[in-house]
């Protein structure tokens, strides 16, 4: 039977949250209620409402019972969480509550993308490919994003501005707030953003979640991938090329460039 009022909880960075998408997209209900990063809550346009798990205590649940948060869980017919799978304090806390429970992190032997292996969690056996409904045109430039979360998985900065020089459309460079680098575009809603990089008509970057975003709006990508497994964590979409080398210094500017449309 579908549910009346489902709440769905997904902690966790850009990307994880961009490769769920597939999986909470199929939890219909009448009403769908979106907890997650604060970040991350513009890319649920499925939903009916969001809100930051740290807005709502969750995650002081555990440590001392709330009556608001506990009668404000009551109120959803079915809670399917990402959140709280490893915790058994959280667990109990919660115990008399409609939960449904899923490992935000594939195992190591799961042999499935990890779009996939969201989306089967919860039933959904089609094969899962994050989109993010943007109008898509081809602004005549590329976008190149250096960065990532972990500086393992970052190709040198000196290699993106060789590659910029040989590319034979102009270069506009993308950065997070945080992330230094002057001349960059910087987007403080991940969709806005989305809808500017579904203008590029090449995306270049790091294993990263905004690597994923440019995938999910349309924008043909080459990803670069070092430590990290690609068949599990790569970007998807039609237009998706990854290039991996056994360290992201492996990769050659050559290679990249190779590459090029």
């Amino acid at each position: 039977m579908r549910a009346k009022r489902r709440l769905i909880i997904r902690p966790g960075a850009i990307g994880d949250f961009i490769l769920t998408l597939p999986a909470m997209e199929s939890l219909k209900a009448d009403y769908v209620e979106v907890w997650a990063a604060s970040p991350n809550l513009p890319l649920a346009r499925f939903a009916d409402r969001v809100r930051s798990i740290a807005s709502t205590g969750l995650d002081m649940l555990e440590f001392g019972s709330s009556e608001k948060l506990l009668a404000e869980l009551r109120s959803f017919d079915q809670i399917t969480s990402w959140y709280g799978a490893g915790r058994p304090e959280f667990r109990t806390a919660v115990k008399s509550l409609p939960f449904e429970f899923y490992a935000a992190i594939p195992p190591d032997d799961c042999g499935m993308h990890a779009a996939d292996y969201y989306a089967h969690q919860v039933g959904c056996l089609t094969s899962a490919i994050p989109r993010i409904d943007c109008p898509r045109s081809d602004g005549g430039f590329a976008v190149i994003h250096p960065f990532s979360g972990s500086a393992k998985k970052c190709w040198p900065l000196e290699r993106y501005q060789e590659l910029a020089h040989r590319l034979p459309m102009p270069v506009r460079w993308c950065a997070g707030p945080q992330e230094q680098l002057p001349e960059a575009v910087r987007f403080d809603n991940l969709y806005e953003l989305a809808c500017w990089l579904a203008t590029a008509c090449l995306y270049i970057g790091n294993d990263s979640g905004i690597t994923h975003l440019a995938a999910a709006a349309g924008t043909p990508v080459i990803a670069l991938f070092g430590p990290t497994n690609p068949k599990v964590w790569a970007p998807r979409g039609d237009h998706v090329c990854v290039i991996a080398g056994s360290t992201i210094t492996a990769i050659s500017v050559e290679e990249v460039a190779s590459m090029i449309p």
